[in-house]
Protein backbone atom coordinates (compact mmCIF):
# COMPACT_ATOMS: atom_id res chain seq x y z
CA UNK A 1 0.00 0.00 0.00
CA UNK A 2 1.61 3.20 -1.02
CA UNK A 3 1.72 6.38 1.39
CA UNK A 4 -1.49 8.33 0.29
CA UNK A 5 -3.34 4.98 0.48
CA UNK A 6 -2.06 4.61 4.18
CA UNK A 7 -3.03 8.09 5.07
CA UNK A 8 -6.55 7.63 3.36
CA UNK A 9 -7.23 4.31 5.84
CA UNK A 10 -5.10 5.80 9.01
CA UNK A 11 -7.53 8.82 8.87
CA UNK A 12 -11.67 8.23 7.74
CA UNK A 13 -10.53 7.58 3.87
CA UNK A 14 -13.13 10.49 1.85
CA UNK A 15 -15.07 9.53 -1.28
CA UNK A 16 -14.08 10.67 -4.58
CA UNK A 17 -15.67 8.99 -7.98
CA UNK A 18 -15.09 7.75 -11.32
CA UNK A 19 -16.83 7.84 -14.82
CA UNK A 20 -14.57 6.26 -17.61
CA UNK A 21 -15.68 7.10 -21.33
CA UNK A 22 -14.72 5.28 -24.14
CA UNK A 23 -14.50 6.21 -28.04
CA UNK A 24 -12.87 4.90 -30.84
CA UNK A 25 -9.87 6.86 -32.43
CA UNK A 26 -11.23 5.29 -35.84
CA UNK A 27 -14.16 6.76 -36.25
CA UNK A 28 -15.34 8.54 -33.11
CA UNK A 29 -17.66 6.01 -31.85
CA UNK A 30 -18.50 5.05 -28.35
CA UNK A 31 -16.68 1.51 -27.48
CA UNK A 32 -19.14 -0.79 -26.19
CA UNK A 33 -18.63 -4.13 -24.19
CA UNK A 34 -15.32 -3.03 -23.10
CA UNK A 35 -13.70 -4.53 -19.55
CA UNK A 36 -11.93 -2.02 -16.90
CA UNK A 37 -9.87 -3.17 -14.15
CA UNK A 38 -9.51 -0.74 -11.58
CA UNK A 39 -6.22 -0.89 -8.99
CA UNK A 40 -4.45 1.05 -6.65
CA UNK A 41 -1.34 2.86 -8.15
CA UNK A 42 1.27 0.62 -7.12
CA UNK A 43 -0.75 -2.24 -6.39
CA UNK A 44 -1.64 -3.86 -9.96
CA UNK A 45 -2.53 -7.09 -9.17
CA UNK A 46 -5.10 -6.02 -6.21
CA UNK A 47 -8.06 -5.48 -8.18
CA UNK A 48 -10.90 -3.35 -6.63
CA UNK A 49 -13.61 -2.72 -9.20
CA UNK A 50 -14.38 -4.47 -12.58
CA UNK A 51 -16.35 -2.27 -14.38
CA UNK A 52 -17.78 -2.05 -18.23
CA UNK A 53 -19.26 -0.24 -20.60
CA UNK A 54 -22.38 0.34 -21.87
CA UNK A 55 -23.91 1.44 -26.04
CA UNK A 56 -22.69 5.24 -24.85
CA UNK A 57 -19.21 4.05 -24.51
CA UNK A 58 -19.58 4.35 -20.61
CA UNK A 59 -19.37 3.06 -17.18
CA UNK A 60 -21.67 3.67 -13.85
CA UNK A 61 -20.31 5.88 -12.03
CA UNK A 62 -18.31 4.51 -9.01
CA UNK A 63 -16.93 5.82 -5.74
CA UNK A 64 -13.30 5.67 -4.62
CA UNK A 65 -11.04 6.40 -1.54
CA UNK A 66 -9.59 9.95 -1.46
CA UNK A 67 -7.38 11.47 1.29
CA UNK A 68 -9.57 14.33 3.53
CA UNK A 69 -10.62 17.08 1.37
CA UNK A 70 -8.48 19.60 3.67
CA UNK A 71 -5.05 18.21 2.20
CA UNK A 72 -6.38 19.93 -1.34
CA UNK A 73 -7.89 23.36 0.62
CA UNK A 74 -4.94 23.79 3.00
CA UNK A 75 -1.67 25.15 1.46
CA UNK A 76 0.01 24.53 4.63
CA UNK A 77 -0.61 20.42 4.48
CA UNK A 78 2.11 19.11 2.38
CA UNK A 79 0.09 15.71 2.10
CA UNK A 80 -0.68 14.38 -1.31
CA UNK A 81 -4.30 15.44 -1.52
CA UNK A 82 -5.53 12.86 -4.34
CA UNK A 83 -4.92 9.18 -4.57
CA UNK A 84 -4.09 7.37 -7.39
CA UNK A 85 -5.60 4.39 -9.60
CA UNK A 86 -4.30 2.56 -12.29
CA UNK A 87 -6.85 1.31 -14.64
CA UNK A 88 -6.62 -1.88 -17.33
CA UNK A 89 -9.07 -1.50 -20.01
CA UNK A 90 -9.33 -4.21 -22.83
CA UNK A 91 -12.54 -4.14 -25.65
CA UNK A 92 -12.74 -6.14 -28.60
CA UNK A 93 -10.84 -5.58 -31.65
CA UNK A 94 -9.01 -2.78 -29.69
CA UNK A 95 -5.48 -2.30 -28.50
CA UNK A 96 -5.37 -2.21 -24.43
CA UNK A 97 -4.77 0.86 -22.81
CA UNK A 98 -3.10 1.25 -19.26
CA UNK A 99 -3.22 4.37 -17.40
CA UNK A 100 -1.46 4.54 -14.29
CA UNK A 101 -2.15 7.61 -11.32
CA UNK A 102 -5.63 8.86 -12.33
CA UNK A 103 -6.33 11.35 -9.96
CA UNK A 104 -9.26 10.85 -7.31
CA UNK A 105 -9.82 13.83 -5.10
CA UNK A 106 -12.73 13.85 -2.47
CA UNK A 107 -16.20 15.41 -2.69
CA UNK A 108 -15.88 15.68 -6.67
CA UNK A 109 -16.34 13.38 -9.67
CA UNK A 110 -13.23 12.21 -11.98
CA UNK A 111 -13.80 12.02 -15.46
CA UNK A 112 -11.54 9.70 -17.57
CA UNK A 113 -12.22 10.30 -21.83
CA UNK A 114 -9.98 7.56 -23.79
CA UNK A 115 -9.40 6.92 -27.18
CA UNK A 116 -9.30 3.36 -28.05
CA UNK A 117 -7.02 2.57 -31.15
CA UNK A 118 -8.01 -0.04 -33.09
CA UNK A 119 -5.89 -3.53 -32.88
CA UNK A 120 -3.71 -5.20 -36.01
CA UNK A 121 -3.67 -8.50 -36.68
CA UNK A 122 -0.15 -9.00 -35.92
CA UNK A 123 -0.44 -9.60 -32.09
CA UNK A 124 -1.41 -8.21 -28.60
CA UNK A 125 -0.43 -4.76 -28.46
CA UNK A 126 -1.17 -2.30 -25.25
CA UNK A 127 -0.71 1.62 -24.82
CA UNK A 128 0.56 2.67 -21.30
CA UNK A 129 0.76 6.43 -20.12
CA UNK A 130 2.09 7.33 -16.54
CA UNK A 131 0.11 10.32 -15.20
CA UNK A 132 2.77 12.47 -13.48
CA UNK A 133 2.48 14.47 -10.04
CA UNK A 134 -0.06 17.50 -10.02
CA UNK A 135 1.42 20.67 -10.45
CA UNK A 136 0.71 21.76 -6.92
CA UNK A 137 2.09 18.82 -5.43
CA UNK A 138 4.75 18.02 -7.36
CA UNK A 139 8.08 19.84 -8.28
CA UNK A 140 8.11 21.36 -12.13
CA UNK A 141 10.32 24.59 -13.55
CA UNK A 142 8.81 28.34 -12.51
CA UNK A 143 7.04 29.79 -15.45
CA UNK A 144 9.73 32.37 -17.39
CA UNK A 145 8.22 35.79 -17.56
CA UNK A 146 7.23 37.10 -20.54
CA UNK A 147 5.63 40.24 -21.74
CA UNK A 148 1.50 39.92 -21.13
CA UNK A 149 1.11 41.40 -24.38
CA UNK A 150 3.42 40.70 -27.65
CA UNK A 151 4.59 43.22 -30.17
CA UNK A 152 2.36 43.03 -33.44
CA UNK A 153 4.03 44.94 -35.51
CA UNK A 154 7.55 45.20 -35.61
CA UNK A 155 8.16 41.80 -37.16
CA UNK A 156 5.77 41.74 -40.09
CA UNK A 157 4.71 38.07 -39.08
CA UNK A 158 0.90 37.53 -39.95
CA UNK A 159 -0.82 37.18 -37.41
CA UNK A 160 -5.11 36.76 -37.07
CA UNK A 161 -6.82 39.26 -37.89
CA UNK A 162 -9.63 38.53 -35.04
CA UNK A 163 -9.61 36.29 -31.64
CA UNK A 164 -10.55 33.13 -33.36
CA UNK A 165 -11.55 29.81 -30.09
CA UNK A 166 -9.75 27.34 -32.62
CA UNK A 167 -11.54 23.47 -33.05
CA UNK A 168 -7.78 21.79 -32.25
CA UNK A 169 -4.71 22.80 -30.79
CA UNK A 170 -1.29 21.27 -31.61
CA UNK A 171 0.11 20.35 -28.10
CA UNK A 172 4.37 20.02 -28.00
CA UNK A 173 4.58 17.88 -25.36
CA UNK A 174 7.77 19.07 -24.36
CA UNK A 175 10.11 22.63 -24.16
CA UNK A 176 10.12 24.67 -27.39
CA UNK A 177 13.51 23.02 -28.64
CA UNK A 178 12.79 19.34 -27.46
CA UNK A 179 12.77 17.96 -31.07
CA UNK A 180 12.23 14.39 -29.85
CA UNK A 181 8.92 15.51 -28.12
CA UNK A 182 5.50 14.68 -29.91
CA UNK A 183 2.64 16.66 -30.93
CA UNK A 184 -0.86 15.71 -30.28
CA UNK A 185 -3.72 17.12 -31.98
CA UNK A 186 -6.25 18.50 -28.93
CA UNK A 187 -9.83 19.63 -28.86
CA UNK A 188 -9.36 22.82 -27.60
CA UNK A 189 -11.87 22.40 -24.71
CA UNK A 190 -10.25 19.78 -23.69
CA UNK A 191 -7.20 21.30 -23.85
CA UNK A 192 -8.32 23.65 -21.52
CA UNK A 193 -9.83 20.99 -18.95
CA UNK A 194 -6.81 19.23 -19.21
CA UNK A 195 -4.48 22.19 -17.97
CA UNK A 196 -6.71 23.53 -15.36
CA UNK A 197 -7.57 19.97 -13.68
CA UNK A 198 -3.53 19.35 -13.76
CA UNK A 199 -2.63 22.97 -12.47
CA UNK A 200 -5.71 23.61 -9.76
CA UNK A 201 -7.62 21.30 -7.02
CA UNK A 202 -11.38 20.81 -8.84
CA UNK A 203 -12.23 20.94 -4.57
CA UNK A 204 -11.84 24.69 -4.37
CA UNK A 205 -14.33 27.52 -5.09
CA UNK A 206 -16.50 27.64 -8.00
CA UNK A 207 -15.48 31.52 -8.73
CA UNK A 208 -11.75 30.27 -8.28
CA UNK A 209 -11.75 27.84 -10.82
CA UNK A 210 -13.63 30.37 -13.41
CA UNK A 211 -10.55 32.70 -12.75
CA UNK A 212 -8.19 29.94 -13.18
CA UNK A 213 -9.83 28.96 -16.40
CA UNK A 214 -10.59 32.01 -18.21
CA UNK A 215 -6.71 32.63 -17.58
CA UNK A 216 -5.58 29.52 -18.90
CA UNK A 217 -7.69 30.36 -22.15
CA UNK A 218 -6.68 33.99 -22.42
CA UNK A 219 -3.09 32.57 -22.18
CA UNK A 220 -3.27 29.56 -24.83
CA UNK A 221 -5.74 32.42 -27.18
CA UNK A 222 -3.38 35.03 -27.07
CA UNK A 223 -0.49 32.07 -28.39
CA UNK A 224 -3.25 31.46 -30.56
CA UNK A 225 -3.78 34.66 -31.74
CA UNK A 226 -0.19 35.56 -32.23
CA UNK A 227 1.08 32.59 -33.38
CA UNK A 228 3.64 32.48 -31.10
CA UNK A 229 5.34 29.47 -31.99
CA UNK A 230 4.63 29.28 -35.48
CA UNK A 231 6.68 32.56 -36.14
CA UNK A 232 9.74 30.80 -34.18
CA UNK A 233 9.54 28.18 -37.20
CA UNK A 234 7.44 25.61 -34.77
CA UNK A 235 4.73 23.50 -36.12
CA UNK A 236 2.72 23.50 -33.03
CA UNK A 237 0.70 25.89 -31.05
CA UNK A 238 1.91 25.66 -27.09
CA UNK A 239 4.07 23.42 -25.45
CA UNK A 240 3.48 21.16 -22.22
CA UNK A 241 6.44 22.73 -20.31
CA UNK A 242 5.61 24.88 -17.30
CA UNK A 243 8.75 26.93 -17.85
CA UNK A 244 7.06 28.41 -21.40
CA UNK A 245 3.12 27.97 -20.97
CA UNK A 246 0.96 25.23 -18.95
CA UNK A 247 0.95 21.20 -18.13
CA UNK A 248 -0.67 19.10 -20.10
CA UNK A 249 -0.68 15.71 -20.27
CA UNK A 250 -1.91 13.17 -22.53
CA UNK A 251 -4.84 10.62 -21.32
CA UNK A 252 -5.31 12.41 -17.37
CA UNK A 253 -8.31 12.79 -16.29
CA UNK A 254 -10.52 15.89 -15.27
CA UNK A 255 -13.54 16.29 -13.52
CA UNK A 256 -17.25 17.42 -13.12
CA UNK A 257 -16.33 20.83 -11.25
CA UNK A 258 -13.96 22.18 -14.28
CA UNK A 259 -15.45 20.25 -16.96
CA UNK A 260 -18.42 22.37 -17.03
CA UNK A 261 -17.45 25.85 -16.56
CA UNK A 262 -15.21 25.56 -19.46
CA UNK A 263 -17.87 24.35 -21.60
CA UNK A 264 -19.74 26.95 -20.22
CA UNK A 265 -16.74 29.60 -20.73
CA UNK A 266 -14.80 28.87 -23.91
CA UNK A 267 -15.26 31.66 -26.05
CA UNK A 268 -14.12 33.99 -23.09
CA UNK A 269 -10.71 35.45 -22.30
CA UNK A 270 -8.99 38.42 -20.71
CA UNK A 271 -8.26 41.96 -22.27
CA UNK A 272 -7.47 45.28 -21.55
CA UNK A 273 -8.58 48.28 -23.06
CA UNK A 274 -6.97 49.25 -26.55
CA UNK A 275 -5.05 45.64 -26.43
CA UNK A 276 -7.04 43.40 -29.33
CA UNK A 277 -4.75 40.74 -28.48
CA UNK A 278 -6.16 38.31 -25.49
CA UNK A 279 -3.67 38.83 -22.50
CA UNK A 280 -0.68 36.42 -21.38
CA UNK A 281 -1.73 35.80 -18.12
CA UNK A 282 0.81 33.66 -16.33
CA UNK A 283 0.47 32.59 -12.70
CA UNK A 284 2.18 30.65 -10.43
CA UNK A 285 0.94 28.59 -7.43
CA UNK A 286 1.97 31.10 -4.19
CA UNK A 287 3.68 28.47 -2.16
CA UNK A 288 6.71 26.81 -3.49
CA UNK A 289 6.89 29.79 -6.09
CA UNK A 290 6.23 34.02 -5.70
CA UNK A 291 5.68 36.01 -8.64
CA UNK A 292 4.98 39.48 -7.90
CA UNK A 293 2.05 40.73 -10.22
CA UNK A 294 0.40 37.82 -11.36
CA UNK A 295 -1.89 35.58 -9.58
CA UNK A 296 -1.10 33.06 -7.37
CA UNK A 297 -2.98 29.75 -7.53
CA UNK A 298 -3.29 29.61 -3.56
CA UNK A 299 -3.92 32.66 -3.43
CA UNK A 300 -7.02 32.04 -5.64
CA UNK A 301 -8.29 29.77 -3.83
CA UNK A 302 -8.25 32.12 -0.30
CA UNK A 303 -10.11 34.81 -2.49
CA UNK A 304 -12.62 32.20 -3.67
CA UNK A 305 -13.22 30.80 0.00
CA UNK A 306 -13.92 34.61 0.87
CA UNK A 307 -16.23 35.14 -1.55
CA UNK A 308 -14.79 37.12 -4.59
CA UNK A 309 -16.44 36.81 -7.82
CA UNK A 310 -14.28 35.22 -10.88
CA UNK A 311 -13.30 38.79 -12.38
CA UNK A 312 -12.71 40.15 -8.91
CA UNK A 313 -9.85 37.49 -8.08
CA UNK A 314 -8.51 38.52 -11.36
CA UNK A 315 -8.81 42.10 -10.89
CA UNK A 316 -6.73 41.48 -7.42
CA UNK A 317 -3.80 39.83 -9.32
CA UNK A 318 -4.05 41.55 -12.51
CA UNK A 319 -5.09 45.18 -12.04
CA UNK A 320 -8.75 46.70 -12.42
CA UNK A 321 -8.61 47.72 -16.44
CA UNK A 322 -9.03 43.67 -16.85
CA UNK A 323 -11.74 42.55 -18.78
CA UNK A 324 -13.05 39.73 -19.74
CA UNK A 325 -14.27 39.13 -23.36
CA UNK A 326 -15.75 36.98 -26.26
CA UNK A 327 -14.31 35.66 -29.49
CA UNK A 328 -15.40 36.73 -32.78
CA UNK A 329 -15.74 33.29 -34.27
CA UNK A 330 -15.27 30.17 -32.98
CA UNK A 331 -13.97 27.30 -35.63
CA UNK A 332 -14.98 23.99 -36.38
CA UNK A 333 -18.88 24.76 -35.68
CA UNK A 334 -21.82 24.10 -38.29
CA UNK A 335 -23.43 27.10 -36.89
CA UNK A 336 -23.00 29.30 -33.92
CA UNK A 337 -25.76 29.73 -30.93
CA UNK A 338 -28.99 31.40 -31.91
CA UNK A 339 -28.43 33.71 -28.61
CA UNK A 340 -31.17 32.24 -26.34
CA UNK A 341 -31.88 29.10 -25.05
CA UNK A 342 -34.00 26.38 -27.37
CA UNK A 343 -36.88 24.84 -25.20
CA UNK A 344 -40.64 23.50 -25.23
CA UNK A 345 -42.74 25.92 -27.78
CA UNK A 346 -39.79 26.86 -29.85
CA UNK A 347 -40.10 26.71 -33.89
CA UNK A 348 -37.86 27.84 -36.52
CA UNK A 349 -34.41 26.41 -38.37
CA UNK A 350 -32.20 26.84 -35.15
CA UNK A 351 -34.44 23.96 -34.01
CA UNK A 352 -34.62 22.06 -36.96
CA UNK A 353 -31.22 21.53 -37.65
CA UNK A 354 -30.35 20.57 -33.81
CA UNK A 355 -32.90 18.09 -34.47
CA UNK A 356 -31.03 17.22 -37.47
CA UNK A 357 -27.82 16.60 -35.83
CA UNK A 358 -29.09 14.97 -32.66
CA UNK A 359 -30.38 12.29 -35.24
CA UNK A 360 -27.04 11.94 -36.58
CA UNK A 361 -25.31 11.38 -33.12
CA UNK A 362 -28.01 9.00 -32.99
CA UNK A 363 -26.75 6.87 -35.42
CA UNK A 364 -23.27 6.53 -32.82
CA UNK A 365 -25.31 6.54 -30.23
CA UNK A 366 -28.52 3.91 -29.81
CA UNK A 367 -28.97 5.19 -26.63
CA UNK A 368 -30.16 8.56 -28.05
CA UNK A 369 -33.49 8.07 -29.33
CA UNK A 370 -34.35 9.55 -33.14
CA UNK A 371 -36.59 12.54 -33.65
CA UNK A 372 -38.78 14.46 -36.39
CA UNK A 373 -36.50 16.54 -37.45
CA UNK A 374 -40.18 19.48 -37.58
CA UNK A 375 -38.54 22.37 -36.70
CA UNK A 376 -40.52 22.00 -33.32
CA UNK A 377 -39.33 21.78 -29.93
CA UNK A 378 -41.87 19.43 -28.47
CA UNK A 379 -41.74 16.40 -25.62
CA UNK A 380 -39.91 14.21 -27.61
CA UNK A 381 -36.99 16.16 -28.71
CA UNK A 382 -37.14 17.63 -25.09
CA UNK A 383 -36.19 13.81 -23.99
CA UNK A 384 -33.73 13.39 -26.57
CA UNK A 385 -32.05 16.49 -25.94
CA UNK A 386 -31.84 15.11 -21.92
CA UNK A 387 -30.99 12.22 -22.75
CA UNK A 388 -28.08 14.06 -24.83
CA UNK A 389 -27.04 16.02 -22.08
CA UNK A 390 -27.08 12.72 -19.66
CA UNK A 391 -24.53 10.81 -21.85
CA UNK A 392 -22.20 13.80 -22.42
CA UNK A 393 -22.42 15.12 -18.49
CA UNK A 394 -24.18 18.08 -18.90
CA UNK A 395 -27.16 19.28 -16.83
CA UNK A 396 -30.17 17.08 -18.17
CA UNK A 397 -32.71 20.28 -18.09
CA UNK A 398 -34.04 19.38 -21.16
CA UNK A 399 -33.15 22.47 -22.84
CA UNK A 400 -30.43 23.39 -25.08
CA UNK A 401 -28.48 26.48 -23.57
CA UNK A 402 -25.06 27.90 -24.49
CA UNK A 403 -23.24 24.65 -23.49
CA UNK A 404 -25.79 22.35 -24.88
CA UNK A 405 -25.40 23.89 -28.23
CA UNK A 406 -21.95 23.53 -28.79
CA UNK A 407 -21.49 20.27 -27.18
CA UNK A 408 -24.11 18.74 -29.58
CA UNK A 409 -22.09 20.87 -32.51
CA UNK A 410 -18.88 19.10 -31.53
CA UNK A 411 -19.97 15.84 -31.30
CA UNK A 412 -22.03 15.84 -34.38
CA UNK A 413 -19.12 16.74 -36.55
CA UNK A 414 -16.75 14.34 -35.01
CA UNK A 415 -19.55 11.80 -35.86
CA UNK A 416 -20.66 13.00 -38.96
CA UNK A 417 -16.59 14.47 -40.39
CA UNK A 418 -15.73 10.18 -40.15
CA UNK A 419 -18.42 9.03 -41.87
CA UNK A 420 -18.04 11.14 -44.48
CA UNK A 421 -14.31 9.68 -45.00
CA UNK A 422 -15.93 6.24 -45.53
Amino acid sequence: MNTIQQHASADTPELGSLQINLTSGLNSRPVADATIHISYTGVPDSILEELHTDSSGQTETIELNAPPLEYSLNPAIEEQPYSEYTLHIEAPGFESVSIAGVEILPTVKAIQNVTMNPSDTTGPSEEVFVIPAHTLYGTYPAKIPESEIKPMDETGEIVLSRVVVPEYIVVHDGSPRDSTARNYYVKYKDYIKNVASSEIYATWPEDTIRANVLAIMSFTLNRVYTEWYRNMGYDFTITSSTAFDHKWIPERNFYDTISPIVDELFSNYLSRPGVRQPILTQYCDGRQVQCPDWMTQWGSCSLGEQGYSAIQILRYYYGDDMYINTAESISGIPSSWPGYDLDTGATGSKVRQMQEQLNTIAGAYPALPRIDADGVYGPATKAAVRKFQSIFGLPATGIVDYPTWYKISEVYVGVSRIAELN
